[in-house]
């Protein structure tokens, strides 16, 4: 066999001639096999643009950039605007979204799944469970005017499903209070001076001046109350406004009024016409000016009316040292009223000895060294004022030994006239409001603070409101048909009921008959859904005429349902709706816009009235005997228990938890 010179045979030469051809075929697919086959040996050269189809634009994600960009700048914008709105505005802006966000969810939830098998919740119970819990925690989120309206929410919780009442019962509790350097701010924009200058005190100690704590003493949705004692030695607490609350009041008050516009509209609710009423209200209540000029005029009504003078003290108010949001008062030294254990334990304080500072006697002033005792100890946790316990024994065991009859018969007497004889009512009495000191007879005192939430009863009006009481009691459903028309209501026997805290028996009882209508054999989903839906109506009943409905119902309904919550906590030791009714009538008597010959008739009536009230005592003291005999929780429990009995049975549960939490 004849070898090339390279020293490979032919065979081998064909098989690298072949694999020459494959690896330019790997380089160059496009060109023809033939080219390769004919040009084995050809210089490398790139191919041809021609050879190498049409070209492809790079992808440059133009939507995606403009996406981010305008994330970009939302994010941006966001965080501008809530800097702002923080920074300036105490967070309103960001208040109000959460507060539309949140409502918009609670409408829809209501409009999908409020029906007897709800299709996105468990039952109905569930339903307002999960609503009760969102609007809670908006009321704690928003804080400020929003706690006034859970407060609002948890008085009347007795006409609210029970998951609410259980979410809102806590709404008594303090509200966080603002740091010193807030509340200094707003006393030196008030009064264009420091703390120091306008209440003449010190914090480093100085004998000379007066003190005054840091730490506030109680706070509220709206303020805080620091204690003080001046240059004189008089203690007196000084309320000042929370700083943010000037911001937010404009943008909370029209959040609930858009709130409110969009729930008539969409719940075919009368509602939105008692929003502007309402707002005035509240708007009032954040100007201290008028909380001084409220708490001056009841102590001028006081102080006048001989049932009460002795009975009842209003702090005074130091207007030298008040502002719009600064209101510096008497130091009030005594018991709340929810404190039922402190009301009644044995007096240990001596014989013929009031409490301290009952009826407006001075505080007993430390020793000087116990003064120097109290700065040097307490200056860096600045609990300055002295305690003032004495009354309590040696054990520390005592109480003020007070009948709480008294209590409560003083407490009605109070509200009744600010009803039916003065016109000029205090909304808010709830047990905060009320402090009881002892008087050296033995008596109770009754000292009433928070002066800012008022309403003012014309004389026209607060007589209608007298008759309407006095028909109550008399079930003169011809004159109380006549006053409620007169107030634009189409159902008398559901408003009496309301005002009465228990059903009313006089009427033609056409409420009830149109409330268990159709519910016999139902469901108890059914039957529940069904009477929410009848309620709805008796509210649009009540509501039948808003421009003639007497607004000012809203709050004195308020004040009603709170005292009857006090007489019920403290174990209904009192006949309240007899000593309403009384007042109402003899205010008739009293009222000095009547003509003589008017209250010459309206005596002889109110002699006869006195024994219609004898029908009352003999309920009053039935339940007293069950009481006693532990078969009962007294007259207002009665009257709870027959409205829960009659509510069960048309499938809806009433509670009223107004002191829980």
């Amino acid at each position: 066999m004849i070898r090339p010179a390279f020293g490979l045979c032919a065979h081998c030469l064909k098989a690298s001639k072949h694999s020459s051809i494959l690896a330019q075929k790997r380089l160059f697919p496009r060109l023809p096999v033939r080219s390769l086959q004919t040009q084995p040996f050809q210089p490398f050269a790139p191919p041809s643009p021609s050879s190498l189809g049409k070209p492809i634009p790079a992808k440059n994600y133009r939507r995606t950039r403009r996406w981010l960009r305008r994330l970009t700048y939302l994010t941006l914008g966001t965080a501008v605007l809530y800097g702002v709105d923080r920074q300036f505005y105490a967070s309103s802006i960001t208040r109000s979204v959460r507060t539309f966000g949140l409502g918009l969810i609670v409408a829809l939830d209501y409009k999908i799944n409020f029906r007897p098998n709800p299709p996105l919740a468990a039952s109905i119970p569930a339903l307002h469970a999960r609503n009760a819990e969102r609007l809670a925690g908006l009321l704690q989120s928003n804080g400020g005017l929003y706690l006034k309206i859970g407060q609002a929410i948890a008085m009347q919780s007795a006409v609210l499903p029970p998951e609410f009442q259980k979410m809102f019962a806590k709404m008594f509790d303090d509200a966080p209070q603002n740091d010193w350097k807030d509340v200094e701010r707003v006393i030196r924009e008030d009064f264009g001076k420091s703390p120091e200058e306008v209440f003449g005190i010190s914090f480093n100690g100085d004998p000379s001046k007066g003190m005054m704590e840091r730490t506030a003493r109680a706070s509220a949705s709206v303020a805080q109350v620091h204690w003080a004692r001046l240059q004189d030695g008089s203690e007196v607490a000084v309320k000042v406004q929370k700083r943010e609350i000037a911001h937010q009041v404009g943008w909370d008050l029209w959040s609930f009024k858009v709130v409110t516009k969009i729930y008539t509209y969409w719940f075919d609710l009368p509602l939105y016409s008692l929003v502007p009423f309402i707002i005035e209200r509240l708007m009032l209540e954040t100007d201290f000016v008028n909380e001084a000029d409220n708490a001056e005029r009841m102590g001028r009504f006081v102080a006048g009316e001989p049932r009460l003078r002795d009975k009842v003290y209003v702090p005074r108010v130091y207007r030298d040292l008040s502002s719009t949001r600064v209101m510096t008062a008497e130091w009030i030294e005594g018991v709340r009223l929810w404190d039922k254990e402190n009301l009644t334990k044995p007096w240990e304080g001596g014989w013929r000895q009031g409490s301290p500072g009952c009826h407006g006697a001075a505080l007993d002033p430390p020793k000087s060294e116990e003064v120097t005792e109290i700065v040097r100890s307490n200056l860096i946790n600045e609990r300055l004022k002295p305690d003032r316990d004495w009354w309590k024994g040696k054990d520390g065991q005592g109480g003020l030994g007070l009948s709480l009859k008294d209590v409560m018969t003083t407490m009605i007497d109070l509200f009744s006239a600010q009803m039916f004889l003065w016109g000029w009512v205090h909304c808010d009495p709830h047990p905060g409001n009320i402090f009881i000191r002892r008087l050296p007879s033995g008596k109770p005192e009754l000292v009433l603070i928070d002066h800012g939430l008022y309403v003012h009863m014309k004389p026209e009006f607060r007589h209608q409101y007298c008759l309407f009481w006095k028909s109550l009691m008399t079930f003169d459903n011809k004159t109380l048909g006549r006053i409620v028309q007169g107030w634009g209501i189409n159902n008398a026997d559901i408003f009496a009921s309301a005002t009465l805290m228990r059903p009313y028996t006089g009427g033609d009882n056409s409420t009830s008959a149109e409330i268990r209508k159709g519910l016999t054999g139902k469901e108890q989903q059914e039957r529940a859904y069904e009477m929410q839906q009848k309620m709805r109506k008796g509210i649009k009943d009540i509501l039948a005429d808003e421009k003639k409905w007497p607004q000012e119902l809203i709050f004195i309904g308020r004040n009603l349902r709170i005292v009857q919550g006090n007489n019920q906590f403290l174990g209904s030791p009192v006949n309240r709706i007899k000593i309403t009714g009384n007042w109402a009538s003899r205010s008739l008597v009293d009222s000095p816009e009547l003509s003589m010959s008017q209250r010459f008739k309206n005596l002889g009536n109110h002699l006869l009235f006195k024994f219609v009230l004898f029908g009352s005592d003999v309920y009053f003291y039935a339940a007293k005997v069950k009481q006693f005999f532990g078969a009962g929780g007294g007259m207002e429990d009665d009257m709870e228990l027959q409205m829960k009995k009659i509510a069960k049975d048309f499938g809806v549960e009433l509670n009223h938890g107004v002191f829980e939490g």
